[in-house]
């Protein structure tokens, strides 16, 4: 593979591994002979990653989308719309997992590794499996007590990512207005 088709694959692979839609902004490569390539692509590279770090989201971004689904998926459940909590406790998982591979390993302030990831593997094995299985059972009071369990699980990783001021709570309205939670309307 020539270094220009190393750059090309090299580009395509970070934005794809950052979940971004487009390379837009990135250096404009086009098709060369072989022997008409850089002597050393790396600069071009290293630009190009730049690029592509500076537009993805933040950890803070991710957590955000985890706090909306998590909030809906309460009402959801509340108006016994189970398929509806069941979509909510996905994308809320889903995100979870987002944020920890935006940041696997935060550094405490002593300097000890936090490994997210092994807070969620816990998170997933209990509260949220807790929290899925009353979804299935479509169970009201096995939900409440597992989405309970969640938010005090949510709130022991904000305290080992030494962050104690995330309380979460049960949510006093809906995240999103435009979302009829009752699963006997129709649209309109």
């Amino acid at each position: 593979m020539n270094s220009r088709a190393l750059l090309l694959f090299a580009s395509g692979a970070a934005a794809a591994m950052l979940g971004l839609s487009g390379l837009a902004g990135l250096s404009t490569i086009s098709p060369v002979a072989a022997d008409e390539a850089p002597a050393d692509p790396v600069p071009a590279l290293t630009t190009d990653v730049q690029t592509l770090k500076d537009k993805a989201p933040d950890q803070a971004h991710a957590m955000v989308s985890v706090a909306y689904h998590f909030n809906n998926l309460w009402f959801a459940a509340e108006a016994r719309n189970w398929p509806l909590a069941e979509f909510y406790w996905n994308e809320t998982r889903s995100h979870m997992r987002w944020a920890v591979r935006i940041i696997p390993v935060r550094k405490g302030k002593a300097g000890n590794e936090i490994k997210l990831g092994e807070i969620l593997a816990a998170a997933e094995n209990s509260p949220l499996a807790q929290l899925h299985e009353a979804i299935v059972a479509q169970d009201h009071d096995k939900f409440v007590a597992a989405y309970r369990f969640s938010l005090e699980a949510c709130y022991a990783c904000h305290k080992a990512a030494e962050k104690p001021f995330l309380r979460p709570r049960i949510p006093e309205r809906p995240a999103e207005p435009t979302i009829n939670f009752d699963p006997a309307a129709d649209w309109p």
